[in-house]
């Protein structure tokens, strides 16, 4: 009878360890979204993705490499984007894959970044806007802006148009904002981007920057109409990247509770890049211009994201902001 009780405890705890080990399987196939199943071939094509040394610009960048794309990588630190560079050579057998200096909390190191690019470069078929900062201190770049607005989208802004002309020549060609879902609770302040007249919120700079991703795209793609060139915007889901290292830093107890969590609930970089190698290759998006994405798939964004006024007023702002005047 002892037995009979030690066998059936037994094949309980075989049940339930199945079960468990199911449900954990399930929860991460959940977790780590929808995946690009593109086999889109990039022979011959000009990728650029600023960000592209570390997280899912390292992983976007692996991937199209992999594609046969020409990889143009716009790092800030060369020496980790070098090292990436030649991790990504080695990993794809692709050799063409390339590194250059993009500061993008620097306007000047933006113009100096898109005049050598012009310069050297015959085309760009796909610029996948990626880098970012996430919740940072109230910092100033040497242009006087707030971090966040300027790295997140003011940088951005101005590279994307001084890099139009390539963009038009390449057609059809692509633009992809990396934004966020937290553009949800963002509010574009005009009145005080920067926060100088208000206590200063890093989430709610983060917010404000993630939303001006979102309006942007869907500026852009409103302007291109027409020309060959098209814009996304999209949400990579919650990923644990070197990006949250300011909130951990804020918060060690949130770190440590996150630590081990974090390998079930969060998606890995390559997982978090899906959607952004999806709005990249995947053919067919052309009448998807200006929408949003998640899970390689189109999705609703906020309300306030689809304001075409403030879109247009953002896009006045920021060309004041960076001395941008468009060429017609």
């Amino acid at each position: 009878m002892w037995e009979s009780v030690q066998y059936s405890a037994v094949a309980k705890y075989g049940a339930l360890t199945a079960v468990t080990v199911l449900s954990i399987v399930l929860l991460r196939k959940w977790i780590a979204g929808g995946v690009c199943c593109s086999r889109t071939r990039l022979d011959g094509k000009t990728v650029l993705i600023t960000g592209a040394n570390t997280g899912i610009g390292k992983e976007t960048a692996k991937d199209v490499a992999r594609r046969g794309a020409r990889v143009v990588m716009a790092c800030r630190d060369l020496t980790r984007g070098e090292k990436a560079a030649a991790e990504i050579r080695l990993s794809t057998g692709n050799g063409n894959v390339v590194v250059r200096h993009l500061d993008l909390a620097s306007l000047y190191s933006v113009r100096q970044f898109a005049k050598e690019y012009i310069a050297t470069e015959e085309h760009l078929h796909i610029l996948i806007n990626n880098a970012g900062v996430m919740m940072c201190p109230k910092w100033l770049t040497e242009d006087g802006y707030e971090t966040q607005l300027a790295v997140n989208h003011l940088g951005h802004f101005l590279l994307t148009n001084l890099l139009m002309s390539k963009l038009k020549l390449s057609t059809p060609s692509r633009v992809v904002n990396v934004s966020s879902i937290a553009h949800r609770g963002g509010k574009i302040h005009f009145d005080d981007l920067g926060f100088d007249k208000t206590p200063y919120s890093s989430l709610e700079s983060y917010r404000q920057s993630k939303l001006a991703n979102v309006l942007f795209s869907r500026q852009l793609a409103h302007r291109l109409k027409g020309t060959g060139v098209t814009s996304y915007s999209l949400h990579p889901g919650v990923i644990r990247t070197e990006l949250s290292r300011h909130v951990e830093t804020w918060f060690p107890l949130l770190k440590a509770l996150l630590t081990a969590p974090s390998i079930l609930l969060m998606k890995t970089p390559r997982e978090g890049a899906q959607t952004s190698i999806y709005c990249a290759v995947t053919e067919g998006l052309e009448d998807k211009s200006g929408c949003y994405f998640s899970d390689c798939a189109v999705k609703e964004p906020a309300p306030q994201a689809k304001d075409d006024q403030v879109a247009m007023r953002l896009w006045e702002v920021s060309s004041q902001l960076v001395a941008y005047t468009e060429e017609h």
